[in-house]
Order: structure tokens, then C-alpha cells, then sequence
């Protein structure tokens, strides 16, 4: 690592890891050495203000005086760090400190910079050069845990939450009242919403953001405590709330009287003495007197239908449904007061121990989650224990004509983030964790078993079940065949048929149905944006901005032929650039019968344009080709690139299909008065890639499920693919008629019966 902190008891470090390191005086430092196997030893006697270059790169100056040799020519060195390891070391770096450095590199010996010594040297030690800097701690603290890492021991001040102004940066200490577990916002970083309370009894709730998942507040339910570090509190709506600053780092501790007060952190470096251990005991008691324990953390033996909860569990298995829907199955050793629904999971991949399953199957129960909760419960192992908070139960019937009415207990973790959903990972130190492993070994399977075969005969072969191809109950079936409001525009000749007829037919035939869209792929819209050849039928993404820059500056590499210039086909002129290694950037000016057109009806060809270039002249002219010089005349790029653009469409060719011919053949369609994308690709040998939308629905009558695969060469509901990625509002207007379709809060567990269509 490249900052150390060794505790150091009676002048004897606790950890002795400059042992296999050469340690050097001074005096025989020279420049051009090698010093990743040797190191230096000094004591901390100046350090600079943390400044910063114009990039950007943080840079730390200190001086170090030699203990062992005073007598030595050269008394003081000094090192500057850079980077990151500046801005770690200037937060441990004390004055009278013992730093040893290791992997750092010398420079030239200076007399002017220091007056006091005409010998000092200067050292440089930055990460990239796997320089590593070891801080000597005299000072021995009470902590529990060797994994805690040491600071010198620095003075911080709390203010209490009544007293909490707009516009400043404070620490507090709190009892976690609500939060919401770490999720993705709609930009790249983390975001948790935690709601806290203190002895003054006002709350405050902090809306905190990361790049990384781990840097948020570890909170694993309410009556946590929690430390926050430089928080930056606003008023927002009247009200007052907190926001993550520079700098900002938290601590978590449990709630729980007489448990161990161990922070939970990712932060490498923190500060804990004896003054927060007596905070966090004293907001144990206070909470333990004024908060009432939460009541949503429940055992799967208390549950009831309809209810919101958290649960406490093992997994044991999981297996992926649906693009929409994610399998958990999971135990906490007790039973439910209702037989629990099952998934059928012969069509799926289960991950997880079969026979162990088997064994425990009428100790587990199936929990389907939704939406952003699939990405978090695909990365979750086996055998891992959980946290699931605001799990929804519901009690589902069937009725038959000859068996009694039957119950099951369904277990869903809806999409969104509202309460506080979401799934956590305990460690096993946690103290909940260890009280469930004690219940998980006391549990008698033996005993169980025997249960099972006297009380649960009557369900077998009957309980409703829901299949990733077979439905979901009779209830959905009623739901899904209610009536709506769609109108059918075509095909009213056919009668309406259930995916489950269909799915036994052989293809090709015509249906109509009527259905539920319980999910579609890919659900980022853009994606589902391909370019399809009419002649091969082949499909290909549309090429993104980066990629196609860097074939554009593939072709700008090369330098226009003078020789191509100014023929009867075009005028030429040619740039040099400034400021990119004088590039080369050739414009062809395409004529109309030898006269140059105004700029909204004239081609250009380019040579040696960059993307942005090419997109700023298709806002001036009619259109634009990119192209480069040949052997015996201009060219077009790889086709890999558009072979025309206009305005903000790029029209692309299919590779395997088109012949190319030369750009002289462009001198048939001089006289017209627009250049129209398929006139130029006829004389250029293209045979041009048409805009599509292709999806894949997921179809659910109650019957049955289909897989429908849908692939638009005009309009997706109006909308032109062509157009949709260079129009926000078209982007704007197809998300809303998917989420109508298919919102994202509803899927096949709830009872909504109107987002059902015609196919």
C-alpha cells in the first residue's frame, strides 16, 4: 500500500515490515539509484500547505531531519509527493512524526533551497512509481478490531441537529430513523437517503452520493448509529437537509446495547478515540429510551398477507426468470403460517445445492424481485445472508371445480427504491447474523419431514405454481382477459386465440391475442436501434460517436492528393490546422452544371475531416460524404463509416452487399435539386442499411407466456427509427408509450388489469 501506519508500543513497532528493506543514512543517497528494496528514516520537522499544479495534481513539500547521525553533513532532506499519495499523507502527517520512505526517486542536490543547509537533497515519491511512505503511531488507542487502521488522533466538534445552519459544513452523530440502501441514481453515481435522529430530537434526513457503492453509509437497519463527517447542510422547500461534501466519510456502528462498538467503513483511515466510543454508548441509551424498536423486521414464521417487512434470511438458491424478475430462495428456520407459492424451475437455471434445497423445502420460501433489484440479486452467492427490506407478502387463491379453495403466501420485492426497498449483504459479524446461524443449526429436519407428511398431503400436485413458460394463477388469467379499450386497426378477421394454444402450434401461422406485456428487451430504448440490410437481411448496431471518430480519424491521417483537386466535378480548397500538428483537411465543393450551388443545396466531400468537423458542415450544407484519396481518384472511407449525411442522419451501406463505384458517378445527379440518399447510393454501387427498431416482448395471457420478436422498418407507434436518436423529443415520447405499455413499478404480481393489447 502506498501509506503505512504502524502503531508503535515502548519505541518497538507492533508490525515489522521494513525487516527485508535495506535502511540508508542520509548522506548516501545519489541520484539515479534504485530505492524500491532500501529506505530512509527521519523525523517530521516541516510541512508545506498542500498546493496544487495547473492539471490539477496535488503536491505535498515536507522536510525530514536524520536522528541517528547529527553529526552528518546532510541533516535535512526533502520530499515532495504527488497525486493521490499527497492528499492521503497530508491527512496522517503530524510534526515530530518518524516517517520512513521506500521506492522514491532522488534528484539533483540544491544549495539555494534551503538556507539553513547547503546539502540537502530533494526526493520525489508519487503511487505510479510504487513509492510507499511508513507513519510510526506512539500513541496506543482502545480499539476492538485489528482490521480498524490508525490516525493521530485529531480534534473534531459535533454539532447536535437543533442546531444545524444552511450553508455550513458540520459532523453529527445520529440514530438511523429510516434509509434507504445504496442504489444507482439516473446519473453514474450511488445515492442512499438516510433519515437521523439525537437526543434533541430533531431529525434531519441526508441525501448522500458516491461514485462508489461501498463509500455510502454501511446501514443494515434502523437503530443503527451513524457518524458523518464534513456534511454540508442546505435548506431546501423549508426544509433542512444534508448533502455529501468534499471530503465527506461516515461511520456505522449498531444501536444495540452492550453489542461491540466496531465502525463499519470502507475508508481505510479514521479517527476514533475513547470520546466517540462514550458518544456512540451514550445515543445507545437515549435511542434504547425514546425510539421504539423497528417493527418491520420480521421472521418468516410471523408474516402475514399483505403486509411490508424486512427479513433477516440465508439464500440457498437463486435463478434468473426473466429480464424483469430474479428467483431468490431463501430460509430463516422457521415456518410460514401458509404453504409458500413456488416457482417451477425445470425451464430455469438454478444456481445453489438441489439436494440441500430438497431437503429444505418446506423451510424455504420463493422470493421473485423486480426490476433494479435484478442487477443486485444476480452478483449475490449462495449461502450468503441477506437483508431484504420492505418485502411484499399476498395471499393467492385458486379455486377448481374439484379441489377446495387454495392458499398460498407470495413473496415479492418490488421495483423502485420507495420504503427503503432493497436487498443488503450482512457480514457474519453482524449480531443478527449470528443469531440466525443458531437458529438455522438448531432446526430439526427430521422432525419437520414428519410434519410435512401429515399436513401438507392435500396441497401436492395442486398448489399454484408459476412457470417462466406456463402462467401465473387463475387469478391473472381473469385479470388478463378482461376487457380494455384497445381498438383493433387490422387482422379483425381472427379470432382471438391463449398463448397456450399457441405455444403448441407449429410455426408459421396467424394469431390474434390478447395479453399482458409483462417485460421487453432491451429496456435502454436507444439499444433496440439497428441497422438492417434489405438485400442479406443482416442486422448490426448503429456505430457509436466513438467508434466512429476513430474511423473518421483513420482517414485524417492521410494527406489530400493536389492532383484530385479542382476538377470538373468540384471545386477544392484545403486548411491547415493549428493546433493538431497542421492537419490537412480537404473540402470538395460539388457543382450544379459547372456552377457552385448556394450552401443549403450543395454536396461537399471532405478529406481528412474529423468528426466534429463534419458534423458542424452538415448544419451549413445540403449534405456531406467523407471521403480520402485513391489511386485514381477520390474514394469513400470504409464502409464502416456513413456514406452520406444530412443534417444529424448518417446513412450507412451494407459491407457484404455493395459494389462501390467512383465518385465521377456522382455527375448524373448534378442537375437535380436535392440529393436524395438513395439516388446517391444507387450511383455510388451502395446498397444502403434501413433504421430499425427491433425488441423482444415478453407476452403473459394468464394461459401461457410468449416471447414475441418485433423488428420496424418504418414506424414504432409513429415514431420513425431514423429520427429517434437525433430528436429528444421522440426519445422522450417513446419512453412514456413503453411505460404505459410496461411501467416500470408493475409487473405481473400486481392486480392491474389495463395494460393488456392486441397482437
Amino acid at each position: 500500500m502506498p501509506l503505512e501506519l504502524i502503531k508503535e508500543v515502548s519505541g518497538v513497532p507492533e508490525v515489522q515490515r521494513l525487516n527485508k528493506l535495506q535502511k540508508l543514512d542520509f548522506r548516501a543517497l545519489q541520484p539515479g539509484c534504485d530505492y524500491s528494496k532500501k529506505y530512509i528514516q527521519g523525523i517530521l520537522s516541516l510541512i508545506s500547505p498542500l498546493t496544487h499544479r495547473g492539471n490539477g495534481t496535488a503536491i505535498l513539500k515536507i522536510a525530514l531531519q536524520e536522528k541517528e547521525n547529527s553529526n552528518s553533513e546532510v541533516k535535512t532532506i526533502y520530499v515532495l509527493f504527488f497525486g493521490k499519495l499527497a492528499k492521503d499523507c497530508v491527512q496522517v502527517f503530524y510534526q515530530g512524526d518518524t516517517i520512513a520512505l521506500t521506492g522514491f526517486v532522488v534528484l539533483s542536490a540544491s544549495s539555494s533551497t534551503n538556507r539553513d543547509s547547503k546539502h540537502s537533497l530533494f526526493l520525489k515519491a508519487f503511487e505510479d512509481f510504487k513509492s510507499t511512505v511508513y507513519v510510526f503511531l506512539k500513541s496506543v488507542r482502545n480499539f476492538k478490531t485489528e482490521s480498524m487502521s490508525l490516525v493521530p488522533a485529531t480534534h473534531y466538534t459535533y454539532t447536535p441537529l437543533n442546531q444545524l445552519k444552511g450553508g455550513t459544513i458540520v459532523n453529527v452523530y445520529g440514530v438511523v430513523k429510516f434509509f434507504k440502501p445504496p442504489y444507482l441514481s439516473k446519473g453514474t453515481d450511488y445515492c442512499s437517503v438516510v433519515t437521523i435522529v439525537d437526543e434533541t430530537n430533531v431529525k434531519l434526513t441526508c441525501l448522500l452520493f458516491s461514485g462508489n457503492y461501498e463509500a455510502l453509509p454501511i446501514i443494515y437497519k434502523n437503530g443503527d448509529i451513524v457518524r458523518f463527517h464534513r456534511l454540508k447542510i442546505q435548506v431546501y422547500k423549508k426544509e433542512t437537509q444534508g448533502i455529501t461534501s468534499s471530503g465527506f466519510a461516515s461511520l456505522t456502528f449498531e444501536g444495540t446495547l452492550g453489542a461491540p462498538v466496531i465502525p463499519r467503513t470502507s475508508n481505510k483511515y479514521f479517527n476514533f478515540t475513547s470520546e466517540d466510543h462514550k458518544r456512540v454508548e451514550a445515543l445507545r441509551v437515549w435511542a434504547s429510551n425514546h425510539i421504539s424498536p423497528s417493527s418491520t423486521l420480521l421472521k418468516l414464521c410471523d408474516v402475514q398477507p399483505m403486509q411490508y417487512f424486512d427479513l433477516t434470511c440465508q439464500l440457498l438458491g437463486k435463478a434468473e426468470v426473466d429480464g424483469a424478475s430474479f428467483l431468490l430462495k431463501v430460509w430463516d428456520g422457521t415456518r410460514t403460517p401458509f404453504p409458500s407459492w413456488r416457482v417451477l424451475i425445470q425451464d430455469l437455471v438454478l444456481e445453489g445445492d438441489l439436494s440441500h434445497i430438497q431437503r429444505l423445502q418446506n423451510l424455504t420460501v420463493d422470493i421473485l424481485v423486480y426490476d433494479n433489484h435484478v442487477q443486485v440479486a444476480r452478483f449475490l452467492k449462495v449461502g450468503s445472508f441477506l437483508r431484504i427490506y420492505s418485502l411484499h407478502t399476498k395471499l393467492q387463491s385458486v379455486n377448481s371445480e374439484s379441489q377446495s379453495t387454495l392458499l398460498g403466501l407470495e413473496f415479492h420485492l418490488h421495483g423502485g427504491t420507495s420504503y427503503g426497498r432493497g436487498i443488503r449483504v450482512l457480514p457474519e459479524s453482524n449480531s443478527d447474523v449470528d443469531q440466525l446461524k443458531k437458529v438455522l443449526e438448531s432446526v430439526d429436519l427430521t422432525a419437520n419431514q414428519q410434519l410435512d407428511r401429515i399436513c401438507l398431503p392435500e396441497y401436492e400436485d395442486s398448489f399454484p405454481t408459476f412457470s417462466s413458460s406456463g402462467s401465473v394463477s387463475l387469478y391473472e388469467v381473469e385479470r388478463c382477459q378482461q376487457l380494455s379499450a384497445t381498438i383493433l386497426t387490422d387482422h379483425q378477421y381472427l379470432e382471438k386465440t391463449p398463448l397456450c394454444a399457441i405455444l403448441k402450434q407449429k410455426a408459421p401461422q396467424q394469431y390474434r391475442i390478447r395479453a399482458k406485456l409483462r417485460s421487453y428487451k432491451p429496456r435502454t430504448l436507444f439499444q433496440s436501434l439497428k441497422l438492417h440490410c434489405p438485400k442479406c437481411h443482416s442486422l448490426q448496431d448503429v456505430p457509436h460517436d466513438r467508434d466512429l471518430d476513430i474511423i473518421l480519424q483513420d482517414g485524417a491521417t492521410r494527406t489530400p492528393d493536389t492532383k484530385l483537386q479542382n476538377t470538373s466535378l468540384y471545386d477544392s480548397e484545403i486548411w491547415t490546422t493549428k493546433d493538431q500538428g497542421e492537419r490537412k483537411v480537404a473540402i470538395h465543393f460539388v457543382k450544379n452544371n459547372g456552377v457552385l450551388p448556394l450552401s443549403n443545396n450543395c454536396l461537399i466531400l471532405i478529406e481528412g475531416g474529423t468528426l466534429t468537423e463534419i458534423c458542424n458542415l452538415s448544419n451549413k450544407f445540403h449534405s456531406v460524404i467523407p471521403v480520402r484519396s485513391g489511386i485514381e481518384g477520390l474514394e469513400l472511407l470504409d464502409l464502416s463509416a456513413p456514406f452520406l449525411i444530412q443534417r444529424k442522419i448518417q446513412h450507412y451501406g451494407c459491407k457484404q452487399c455493395s459494389s462501390l463505384r467512383p465518385m465521377q458517378n456522382l455527375n448524373s445527379l448534378v442537375d437535380k435539386t436535392s440529393w436524395i440518399p438513395s439516388s446517391v447510393a444507387e450511383v455510388l454501387g451502395i446498397v444502403p442499411l434501413q433504421y430499425v427498431f427491433v425488441m423482444t416482448f415478453t407476452l403473459d395471457d394468464g394461459t401461457g407466456v410468449l416471447e414475441a420478436f418485433l423488428m420496424d422498418s418504418d414506424k414504432f407507434f409513429q415514431i420513425p427509427a431514423s429520427e429517434i436518436l437525433i430528436s429528444d423529443d421522440l426519445q422522450r415520447s417513446m419512453d412514456m408509450i413503453m411505460d404505459m405499455f410496461c411501467p416500470s413499478g408493475i409487473k405481473i404480481d400486481q392486480n392491474l388489469g389495463e395494460h393488456k393489447k392486441f397482437f
